[in-house]
């Protein structure tokens, strides 16, 4: 057959020289990755055959298989699962076909130590590549179940590889690995050793569901002996709690998962009665890369009655939980179930609901027992949780519950809503938020200049689910959410005669500027007013009470919605000399053609005090420059 040469991509090839430098502390790991692998491969092939049984493929024994030759220094690592085809393994193995790759390859070579390290390649899928640790050269030998023709991949690990097409290939994927010479210095163990094999297995991968099976070596003279089991094959989720071990959890979580750092959290539940279940679900200590991309694989793993059934089962927890990995194993559902039909399932539905509300409970319980546990927690997932607030409203209270924010009551320490409640000054009706891109760039906000003032406490919200949340909760205990940058803002309390009558006078003394301004900004504004909520500002923009904000707007059409331009309010700070002095000088001209660019200026000056865009940059700019020129 023909055997052509292929240049690897060029991130791959990135990826492999760090591979080949040891980013990896432990390199025992590479066998975990590859048992992994194969056991992935078996699950498929048993799906696929479930779903189509006229598919050509034995299932009879489905199993891993290692092989060692001390003679020849190669160690093998065999399944008799999907396989894949001649394009797929050119399309898997050779490249990185995923979106995040520059991504991965910057945070690798800025992670702190090698667990860091560890970690994201586990969960970027390039498990395979870590062969050529303890390998000079890799040999991939496959067939595709239901084809006639297999395919045989090598490479050493540089900058090409080989593949050719092969008509002997037995169902499934072997990796054969030409070893490196041990170096225990450098924790490279003599790989061709059974006692180190069966170490590995039983550390790693004592719990995958496949037999991992080794032929011992025969004795002088001794007929070759019978394959041997090295792993247990025990469902972890249906063992009594105190027959495993965290350190056999942990194994299981970074199997199913592919992150290979410690779990921030084991979630365990047993549900008996008329439809049982197990579910051993894990959160993670750090969220993925692609948490937020629309590619993400979210769900759990679905077993029924130990039987895998789907890898990636999004109907067992809504998607403001995606990040929770784990599985389900259900008693009473079909081996034959489709994600269609999951959809509507009555037992499903049951099943999440309990789910979603122990997961709650549990984060609760952490935020209650652990603060640095729950800080790691929020910061990784908080963001993602949030939508929960805006989806689920039959868990909104339990979420409220394990949500903090960032305040101006203190620089460093969140604080929940039942906390700002407890704080609220005498008087205060409503909890006051503000919502922008960073903490810095809305706490200097005009729109935050009366309440620093009188020292009312303001959540700082950043995230962009922030924006929508609040007006889906609308309120907490009785107390309304409310913006600081949208409708009328009074902070007086009580009423103060005194107070009142110097803002009618105001009121009065500035109708006439106001009425004007309103005239000249038609386009982009649809009222001007004094302002309750400036003291150093000249003046601000808000939204009506009832308006979406900006920043809104921007994200519904960035989902392809059609929004209409909504005006907002131009509000002016009475006591600002600026405001002072132009309201003068429309009394006293009669020709005010010279103010209209004063008026222009004033507002777009408002706008980027918020953080928004002028709508004509070089107007503003010139108009800019020429104020500067008269001064000189």
């Amino acid at each position: 057959m023909t055997t052509e040469t292929f240049e690897f991509q060029v991130e791959a090839r990135q990826l492999l020289q760090l591979m080949i430098h040891s980013v990896y502390s432990n390199k025992d790991v590479f066998l975990r990755e590859l048992v992994s692998n194969a056991s992935d491969a078996l699950d498929k092939l048993r799906l696929e055959k479930l779903r189509d049984d006229s598919l050509d493929a034995d299932v009879s024994d489905l199993h891993i298989e290692i092989d060692v030759d001390k003679e020849a220094r190669t160690l093998t690592v065999r399944d008799n699962g999907i396989g894949m085809s001649y394009d797929e393994v050119g399309q898997l193995i050779g490249t990185i076909a995923n979106s995040g790759t520059a991504t991965f390859l910057k945070e690798l070579r800025e992670a702190q130590d090698a667990a860091n390290a560890e970690g994201l390649i586990g969960q970027f899928g390039v498990g395979f590549y870590s062969g050529f640790m303890v390998a000079d050269e890799v040999t991939l030998v496959t067939r595709r179940a239901g084809e006639g023709q297999g395919t045989r991949w090598t490479s050493r690990g540089e900058s090409t590889y080989t593949l050719e097409k092969v008509d002997d290939a037995p169902q499934g994927t072997s990796v054969m690995l030409h070893l490196k010479p041990a170096d225990p210095e450098n924790q490279l163990h003599d790989y061709t050793s059974p006692w180190t094999i069966k170490q590995i297995v039983k550390r790693y991968s004592d719990f995958i569901t496949w037999p991992i099976r080794m032929v011992p070596e025969a004795a002088d003279g001794e007929d070759a002996p019978e394959p041997e089991t090295l792993n247990s094959m025990k469902a972890l989720w249906a063992r009594s709690r105190d027959e495993v071990s965290d350190d056999e959890y942990h194994e299981l979580y970074k199997h199913i998962s592919h992150d290979w750092r410690e779990p921030l959290e084991t979630i365990r539940l047993q549900a008996e009665g008329t439809f049982e279940y197990q579910a051993l679900l894990f959160v993670p200590s750090h969220a993925p890369h692609d948490l937020f991309t629309r590619d993400f694989k979210r769900g759990v793993q679905l077993y029924v009655k130990r039987v895998f059934i789907m890898d990636d089962c999004e109907a067992l927890l809504p998607p403001y939980l995606r990040f929770v990995k784990g599985v389900v194993d259900a008693q009473d559902l079909s081996l034959n179930v489709s994600r269609e039909i999951l959809q509507q399932d009555r037992h499903i539905r049951m099943m999440q609901r309990r789910l979603t509300k122990k997961v709650l409970s549990t984060i609760k319980e952490i935020k209650t027992k652990d603060a640095d546990r729950y800080a790691t927690f929020w910061r990784e997932f908080g963001t993602a949780l949030k939508e929960g607030l805006v989806t689920d409203s039959e868990n909104r209270d339990a979420i409220l519950a394990v949500a903090s924010f960032a305040t101006t009551h203190a620089e460093d320490e969140p604080t929940t809503l039942a906390q700002y409640v407890e704080r609220m000054k005498d008087g205060q009706d409503d909890i006051y938020y503000i919502t922008g891109e960073s903490r810095q760039s809305i706490e200097n906000s005009p729109h935050m200049e009366a309440f620093r003032d009188k020292g009312i406490e303001v959540l700082l919200l950043t995230d962009a689910v922030d924006e929508v949340w609040v007006d889906a909760v609308g309120e907490y205990e009785g107390k309304k959410l409310r913006s600081v940058a949208k409708g009328e803002i009074d902070l007086d309390g009580e009423k103060d005669e005194k107070a009142e009558g110097e803002r009618e006078k105001q009121a009065e003394d500035y109708a006439g500027l106001l009425g004007w301004m309103r005239e000249q900004l038609d386009e982009d504004i649809k009222e001007v007013r004094l302002s309750a909520r400036l003291t150093v500002s000249p003046a601000c923009v808000v939204s009506d009470a009832h308006d979406l904000t900006p920043a809104l707007e921007n994200m519904y059409r960035a989902m392809g919605q059609e929004v209409p331009r909504t005006k907002r309010i131009l509000e002016l700070n009475p006591g600002h000399p600026l405001v002072k002095n132009l309201n003068e000088a429309y009394k006293e001209r009669e020709d005010r053609s010279g103010l209209v660019e004063s008026a222009e200026l004033l507002h777009t000056l408002a706008v980027l005090a918020e953080g928004g865009q002028p709508k004509d940059p070089a107007r503003f700019v010139k108009l800019v420059a020429d104020r500067l020129e008269r001064t000189l």
